[in-house]
């Protein structure tokens, strides 16, 4: 009979987290952020189906001319099972920009957002197999963009309009251009409490959501999006919907323009 000792227990230990330890691929950020640890774990979950991934495209400026209207293109049409578009600011005070679940839509979206100051902008992008690809871009910025109070409060009128959508569709090229007027508050201004669009869904006219967003505080005042989709299946009109931190529904209907 083999007798197992303390001194033997110990030596199988070490030996088996020496051989796991060596199989694990520890990521290597390509911004250096002392942050993207943190934020991986809390916005994405188990790192070992996390990679750093350049067939994701983030663009954005060098810099920051405007901290309240930072544009952003994320391209992810690389892969072909897209499921999840996550958009992050590895220093923002509220990392999360927005969820983008691009259903029957290309991976692919452009947004404005605000940023408070110089920062790695993450596209993490989770694909069928549960697996995580990340790509990054750095913006350099002044700041305050989070901390800034709407502009929408100069207007007596602002409520009025509070929820309307414009924009349009180009069949043609497969694209869907919309705005949404809402003051955005990120809860960071003076005594401003937090007031944003948590959702919303792109519909065609059988009332199937085709994509899916989720709203979160450092998206822009009066959001702007373009989605894209293939001009083969694209329908001739999208129904938006969705609803605020308050209870007050969204609702909007895209068509083509009669000029291009």
């Amino acid at each position: 009979m083999t007798r197992i000792t303390a001194l033997t227990m110990t030596a199988v230990f070490l030996s088996t987290t020496t051989a796991f330890a060596a199989s694990q691929t520890p990521l290597e950020d390509p911004m250096k952020s002392g942050m993207w640890d943190y934020h991986q774990e809390n916005l994405l979950g188990d790192p070992a189906v996390i990679s750093f991934d350049d067939r994701v495209i983030v663009r954005g400026p060098a810099e920051a001319e405007d901290t309240v209207n930072v544009p952003l293109l994320v391209d992810a049409t690389a892969f072909e099972d897209v499921e999840e578009i996550v958009i992050s600011a590895d220093y923002g005070p509220i990392p999360h920009i927005l969820t983008y679940y691009p259903g029957e839509a290309e991976a692919k979206i452009s947004l404005r957002f605000k940023i408070d100051q110089a920062t790695a902008i993450r596209a993490s992008v989770r694909t069928a197999d549960g697996a995580w690809h990340v790509g990054s871009t750095y913006i350099d910025a002044a700041g305050g963009g989070c901390t800034a109070p709407a502009a929408a409060y100069a207007n007596a009128d602002w409520y009025d309009k509070l929820g309307e959508i414009h924009g349009q569709i180009w069949p043609a090229s497969g694209r869907a251009r919309m705005v949404v007027d809402h003051p955005m508050d990120t809860g960071l201004a003076g005594d401003i409490p937090v007031f944003i669009i948590e959702k919303l869904n792109i519909q065609n006219d059988a009332g199937e959501t085709l994509a899916h967003l989720e709203l979160k505080e450092p998206v822009n005042e009066d959001p702007a999006f373009t989605l894209y989709f293939d001009p083969a299946t694209m329908p001739a009109a999208l129904h938006v919907d969705g609803r605020d931190n308050n209870g007050n529904e969204i609702e909007g209907l895209l068509t083509a323009s009669e000029t291009h």
